[in-house]
């Protein structure tokens, strides 16, 4: 008797790890089938490792790749400019772009299902509809001008990248043998948007700023006076020339490191943390199930001083640049944004939409108050100090940086910033690595990127 009721113990304990097990994997299938399907190994929709079915296209529908199932190769756009634009969101037949369309949204373009897997009732792939304008990306790709970096223009009421170029790139219609220690492609298979960092520069005096207007009593009132350099801590914060007495507007627009510096210490390190934080830099973006890279701060590092460069966004600073396109996008959007999308849709290629995609929001990046008065000084920077001639017809406000980067003997050019208007509610990124000067040229990248953007829509 002691016998039987051991082995019904045992063979009920058996029979719910088989249930467990049997749930657990039914919970993955639903969730993950869509991976599982479309894995590499899967002969049935790949041949020598080379996805075999679908097409990507562009918001309005000019084809960026299409399978060609006669030739058993991938096809691109007829324009080599697009092809070497459109590189990081389209991908490469070898799968080495880790953001590339072929390889992260295979199963959209086989057309998988739960019901009936990977080979669907109606075969032949789908067409995969990106956010992006392949018009916008050339212009950016050729206002970079050779040179590496990246540039993100996105709606930041919903969500849609329009632009995402990272540079170096190369025409994936002719790949080149690219050697180890080719500087020339140097983090080519990177997107320089979502999956990496870089010292922010002067881009950071947007956080200090908000840091500042919030955390600091009367600041809007008060005049700072720069000598061109300050002492704060053991560390000796320069200015690239003497600033004379300054508003918190002025200071910004100027770019005043020793009144940013000042104001980061006042704040403190607890409080900085505390707003990127806010801000969302640390966390990680997801892009359509794309994880960004999360930005990183040490304000702890270097004592007083080093808070100081921190607060100027140098130090241990390091940002990405997609989340600072985001945290543009809230300023100008009164606190929040729209979540960033790289899909707009699938269909079958008859044109029949098989997949919708709705729009998300971040949570509160910036207190609406503060939203609005930090939009009016990004204003400012452009109407005294950047130049609206050089944006003409824009209603843009933005902030300039140039960042000094141990890779590279030049500094890296930022910008970054919004429109304000309503039919092109945009937001935008640039960083042009070695470019020098932040708003002469990251700024130009800008304006010809977002003069594009404006036209296409």
């Amino acid at each position: 008797m002691k016998k039987i009721t051991s082995r019904t113990i045992v063979c009920f304990f058996l029979a719910l790890v088989l249930v467990a097990g049997t749930g657990i994997f039914t919970i993955k299938f639903f969730m993950e089938g869509d991976f599982w399907s479309a894995f590499s190994a899967n002969r049935h929709l790949y041949t020598n490792n080379v996805l075999n079915t679908g097409r990507i296209l562009d918001k309005k529908g000019q084809v960026l790749a299409d399978y060609d199932s006669s030739e058993n190769k991938w096809k691109y756009s007829s324009n080599a400019y697009i092809r070497k634009a459109t590189l990081h969101a389209v991908g490469d037949s070898t799968g080495m772009i880790g953001t590339g369309a072929m390889t992260r949204f295979a199963d959209k373009l086989t057309g998988y299902n739960v019901i009936t897997g990977a080979k669907p009732i109606f075969p032949g792939g789908r067409d995969l509809y990106l956010t992006l304008n392949a018009d916008v990306c050339q212009a950016a790709y050729k206002a970079l001008n050779g040179h590496k970096g990246t540039v993100g223009v996105y709606n930041y009421k919903t969500g849609e990248i329009i632009c995402m170029i990272s540079s170096p790139t190369y025409d994936p219609a002719s790949p080149p043998t690219i050697e180890d220690g080719d500087e020339n492609y140097e983090g080519v298979y990177i997107n320089r948007l979502l999956s990496a960092t870089f010292i922010p520069g002067s881009t950071f005096k947007l956080i200090t700023a908000t840091a500042a207007l919030e955390s600091i009593e009367g600041v809007e009132s008060r005049t700072f006076h720069c000598d061109g350099k300050v002492t704060i801590g053991d560390q000796v914060i320069t200015c690239s020339t003497a600033h004379g007495d300054l508003t918190l507007d002025q200071a910004l627009a100027s770019s005043c490191n020793g009144v940013f510096g000042q104001l980061a210490a006042e704040v403190g390190s607890s409080q900085l943390d505390k707003y990127v934080k806010k801000a969302g830099l640390t966390d990680s973006l997801s892009v359509n199930g794309i994880n960004t890279a999360k930005s990183s701060f040490d304000f702890n590092f270097g004592g007083e001083g080093g808070l100081a460069w921190s607060g100027i966004g140098q130090g241990k600073d390091l940002v990405n640049p997609c989340a600072l396109m985001v945290y543009s996008g809230a300023i100008a959007n009164g606190g929040t944004a729209a979540k960033p999308q790289i899909i707009s849709h699938t269909a079958f290629t008859e044109g029949v939409r098989t997949s919708l995609y709705l729009r998300h929001s971040t949570k509160e990046l910036i207190n609406p108050e503060t939203a609005v008065k930090l939009a009016s000084m990004m204003r400012n920077n452009v109407t005294s100090n950047y130049g609206q001639r050089n944006f003409p017809g824009l209603s843009i406000g933005a902030k300039s940086g140039t960042a000094q980067s141990d890779n590279s003997d030049s500094d890296n050019a930022w910008f970054t910033g919004f429109l304000q208007d309503n039919d092109h509610p945009y937001a935008f990124v640039v960083l042009v690595e070695g470019g020098g000067s932040g708003s002469k040229v990251a700024g130009k990248v800008a304006n010809t990127v977002l003069q594009a953007a404006v036209k296409a829509n």
